[in-house]
């Protein structure tokens, strides 16, 4: 296995990214994540107990793994420590094996008081966000007001820096004909609490990483979200606010490129989203409707129900492209396991031509019709199989057909949701 390497989502997330990273980081001396926040949710499942990540790094449950979230990432001190606390309760080890940077964005409640605002006023064209704040901490950030965790922790500069953006975002709600108005100085006093439990896990987690880097060490790149919701390459406007693409590594842990020595690509056996937004190949019948039974298809943050249809070829081959992976790993082959055909995206058509190109305009991609080609479905359990031959033909049929389609050699299937049900082609 080559040293460093990032793990990235190619379809709208919801991949199986938290299982993989957890299996692999069991070789690894650090697991960092990059970008995103709490809205993520990335589940880990072994020994009959099911964890849900959101911000802490999927390495956290293997001893000796130091987990490192990088200044990528918009921190809500609240939603993390709450998660830190619950992994102590269930005796997962926090203290000095998880890190945090000083360069990381807050989220402060008024990025959820805006956000919900913002949705509201949208209507009917609202993006159907989690409404955790991420978005409005980001465009804060890049309009270059955002308050980072660096500036939590200086308590003799922290409450006029907050004041003036409660008073800036005061106005921004008033502008809204929103009736809420927030408190500061409550703001500040909650937020002042988090800071002295914090203090202990910050440092500059770049010169951290690259002090890894230099010394030899191995490091696992784990990103939130994935490639068709990046907010350079997705589905723009229904995205992210962050580079969840391999390319965010660099920019979101303060590392160069080159240290990113191999890719591997996660994608379900199909395809889902969350939320708004074109979907050409969503189910919108009993198939649809099966999947999402069978596959468990709920927000593992939100709960909401996860739009499902087939594999999108054309979306998984611009995600391919745009993140060069060595491996693909294939998750939750299982689900389809009951079904007497398999459609498989293989085109859109847009005005009766068949597109060349993932389309920029989300307009467009609402208005493509797919073009499936039928794949024989095995109609029988995959269920828990750990060894490539014991598939059934056809299954191993359907695999090969899509890594052929999207290019990308397959390095691991997904049986389930454990970590021994996992089928190891080759290594990366």
């Amino acid at each position: 296995m080559k040293k460093n390497v990032a793990v990235v989502g190619l379809q709208w997330g919801d991949e199986g990214k938290g299982k993989i990273v957890d299996i692999l980081a069991d070789g690894y001396d650090c697991v960092a994540r990059y970008q995103g926040g709490h809205n993520a949710g990335h589940t880990v499942t072994f020994g009959g107990r099911r964890f849900v990540l959101h911000v802490v790094p999927s390495g956290i449950f293997h001893d000796g793994v130091v987990c490192v979230v990088g200044g990528g990432v918009v921190l809500d001190p609240e939603a993390f420590l709450e998660e830190c606390s619950g992994l102590e309760a269930a005796g997962v080890t926090i203290k000095e094996r998880l890190l945090v940077s000083n360069r990381c964005h807050l989220i402060l409640p008024y990025h959820r008081t805006i956000e919900a605002a913002f949705e509201k006023h949208l209507g009917d064209k609202r993006l159907g966000t989690t409404a955790r704040g991420i978005g409005p901490a980001y465009e804060d950030k890049y309009g270059r007001r955002g308050l980072r965790v660096c500036d939590l922790l200086d308590s003799a500069t922290f409450p006029q820096k907050l004041k003036a953006q409660v008073e800036l975002k005061n106005r921004t709600l008033a502008a809204l004909h929103s009736d809420e108005q927030l408190d500061g100085e409550k703001i500040r006093v909650d937020y002042e609490g988090f800071a002295d439990k914090l203090r202990p896990l910050v440092v500059d987690t770049a010169s951290f990483v690259n002090q890894l880097l230099r010394a030899g060490k191995s490091i696992l790149f784990e990103g939130a979200q994935a490639t068709l919701l990046d907010i350079d390459h997705g589905t723009f406007p229904f995205v992210t606010s962050s580079s969840a693409s391999a390319g965010g590594v660099s920019s979101g842990l303060g590392v160069s490129p080159k240290h990113v020595q191999a890719i591997v690509g996660i994608t379900k056996a199909y395809t889902t989203r969350v939320g708004t937004g074109p979907f050409p190949s969503e189910a919108n019948d009993s198939c649809g409707e099966a999947i999402r039974k069978i596959g468990s298809e709920f927000g593992a943050t939100t709960g909401r129900p996860r739009r499902c249809g087939w594999f999108d070829g054309p979306a998984g081959r611009y995600a391919a492209m745009i993140n060069a992976p060595d491996l693909a790993v294939v998750t939750k082959i299982d689900v389809l396991d009951t079904f007497a055909e398999v459609p498989f995206c293989t085109d859109y058509k847009y005005k009766g031509s068949v597109l060349k190109e993932f389309p920029a305009e989300a307009e467009v991609l609402a208005q493509v019709e797919p073009v499936y080609r039928m794949l024989p479905g095995w109609q029988t359990s995959t269920a828990g199989i750990r060894d490539w031959n014991r598939l059934p033909v056809k299954t191993q049929d359907y695999l090969k057909f899509l890594s052929d389609y999207v290019e990308v050699p397959i390095g691991m299937v997904s049986t389930g949701p454990g970590r021994e049900e996992t089928i190891r082609v080759r290594d990366v």
